[in-house]
């Protein structure tokens, strides 16, 4: 199981890889709230989407997030570190995500 620590981290890093994608493709009209729950630690994350820009991560749960994502703490760092695919962990259940399809769309050229 990974720790709050990583998970934090991953994010972080999630965060520094949009800023690069986002300056590469230009600004991306998006605006959303993002909640990031990893219940086998009993935490959440949460931010804001801001063109294309992952902003103010900050410990604890947004229950009105406009995009929200749960998963293990272990499937959550490797999702972050590019090692699990997001079409197959949703698939399989490993991962939820709760969005706008069209939020997901312009979430995908971001990634």
């Amino acid at each position: 199981m990974a720790t709050v620590d990583e998970c934090r981290t991953a994010l972080h890093g999630l965060a520094a890889k949009l800023d690069r994608n986002a300056e590469a493709q230009g600004k991306l009209d998006l605006e959303r709230t993002l909640a990031c729950r990893v219940p086998d630690l009993g935490t959440a994350f949460h931010g804001r989407l801001s063109g294309g820009r992952l902003l103010e991560i900050a410990d604890g749960d947004d229950p009105t997030a406009k995009i929200a994502l749960t998963a293990k703490s272990d499937d959550l760092v490797a999702l972050l570190a590019g090692e699990l695919d997001v079409t197959r962990a949703i698939a399989s259940r490993q991962i939820s995500v709760k969005a706008n399809p069209f939020d997901l769309l312009k979430l995908r050229k971001l990634l």
